[in-house]
């Protein structure tokens, strides 16, 4: 199962990033426990019955210093671990911890990501200051929360074929929608290289900020001014063969680089919801190409501007080619699975008669002015029901994790030195 989305984000961010930059890595000071007159092992913070020393605020942050995490700061360190005691306090009440292979297992995961055994991972972060103790702690509390969250609350958060019938749009009442940032990296047979290994480099980046910077950098997307952002999409909007690629996501996750035609997407994914209203399938989706020689040069974008200005819907396309080459016009009407996937993706942001400007052919020399006709709706079963009712179920898991640890924070005692 997955870990839990939003109260495990840490860890799993902290999973796709290298430890291999550790080396290089400064330190970010610690106050030390000196200048506040307490010996490192004298309580920092009193949660119920429990303390967290300065020792493990000096250990923490150092931990997610060296990977480059998130969540570094001192006041960010200190609530993590306050957090941290609420979790094990009711961990420890339902007799639930991580069993040790499991914890070998997340530390194995960690080492991988930088090419590294164990062994020799835990060697840099102990060369570096930070214990093997540590280390065990935070990834045991992380496995042990995801199953005590799905020991107490699988029964409730497990969907009803009725609610995944609406999911899939089949109900009539409802379905998904996802709220994904987007980078699409341009690709000539010369960069292809280059291309690649930044699409590797921008999948292991942590949060969304940093998806973000990245998008408006590089991106050749429209969306780049807005840091990739893009809208809610209905999951049946997505390519068919994407759809499972996205729900398998946890929030902040980032796809492995996908090919497109001259180009390399990744998508990070920033929320799912169900939505009361229908999300149908389609049989068909009925789009025009209209091609514009100089590829993203300012004369081909000004050209793709002005048509956009002076034409309604796609049959206003064929008085425009009239009198040109016949390749200079495709439209087709074909089946989702049928649209090669970069021309599906620009599609699924589109209304009818809304046009798309962000594709190239013929290596970047020809831009495509992609336009929107209508879409044929039919039921479908694409996205396989099993799909669908593990992301509901990891939705609702994880909206019981926050709710109980928002109970937990409310109900106790907090003495912060």
């Amino acid at each position: 199962m997955q870990l839990i989305s939003g109260l495990t984000n840490t860890l799993r961010r902290v999973r796709r990033i290298s430890p291999l930059p550790i080396l290089a890595v400064a330190l970010i000071p610690f106050v030390p426990a000196s200048t506040h007159g307490q010996s490192l092992f004298s309580p920092a913070i009193r949660v119920n019955q429990d303390i967290v020393t300065w020792y493990e605020l000096e250990q923490r942050q150092q931990f997610l210093d060296l990977l480059g995490a998130p969540g570094s700061a001192e006041a960010e360190v200190r609530q993590a671990l306050i957090d941290d005691r609420l979790r094990k306090q009711a961990m420890r009440e339902a007799g639930i911890q991580a069993a040790p292979e499991d914890i070998q297992n997340g530390i194995d995961e960690f080492a991988a990501r930088g090419n590294l055994n164990a062994e020799q991972f835990l060697k840099l972060l102990n060369d570096a200051g930070v214990s093997q103790e540590t280390v065990r702690d935070f990834i045991g509390d992380q496995i042990a929360w995801r199953d005590f969250i799905a020991a107490r609350f699988i029964s409730q958060a497990r969907p009803s074929e009725e609610e995944i019938d609406r999911a899939l749009g089949q109900g009539g009442g409802g379905g998904l929608e996802v709220l994904l940032s987007e980078i699409i990296i341009p690709v000539t047979p010369q960069t292809l290289a280059q291309a690649e290994a930044l699409a590797d480099e921008i999948s292991q980046v942590s949060g969304q900020d940093a998806f973000s910077s990245a998008a408006a950098q590089y991106s050749a997307a429209e969306t780049r001014t807005n840091g990739g952002r893009l809208e809610w999409l209905s999951l049946t909007n997505l390519p068919p063969a994407l759809q499972p690629v996205i729900l398998g996501l946890e929030i902040n996750e980032i796809t492995n680089p996908l090919t497109l035609p001259n180009a390399i997407a990744l998508f990070q994914m920033r929320g799912i919801r169900e939505v009361a209203s229908g999300t149908p399938r389609y049989s068909q989706i009925d789009y025009a190409q209209y091609y514009i020689p100089g590829g993203r040069s300012a004369d081909a974008l000004a050209a793709a501007a002005e048509l956009k200005e002076n034409i309604d819907t796609c049959d206003d396309l064929y008085g425009v080619a009239k009198g040109q080459s016949a390749e200079v016009l495709d439209r087709k009407s074909v089946s989702p699975s049928e649209i090669p996937r970069d021309v599906a993706l620009e599609l699924a942001k589109l209304d009818p008669n809304e046009v798309s400007t962000a594709l190239t052919r013929n290596n970047g020399q020809t831009l495509v002015f992609l336009m929107m006709c209508s879409r044929t709706r039919e039921l479908g079963e694409d996205t396989t029901r099993v799909d669908v009712a593990n992301a509901l179920t990891q939705q609702r898991l994880q909206a019981f994790a926050e709710s109980l640890l928002e109970q937990l924070r409310a109900d106790a005692i907090i003495v912060e030195q």
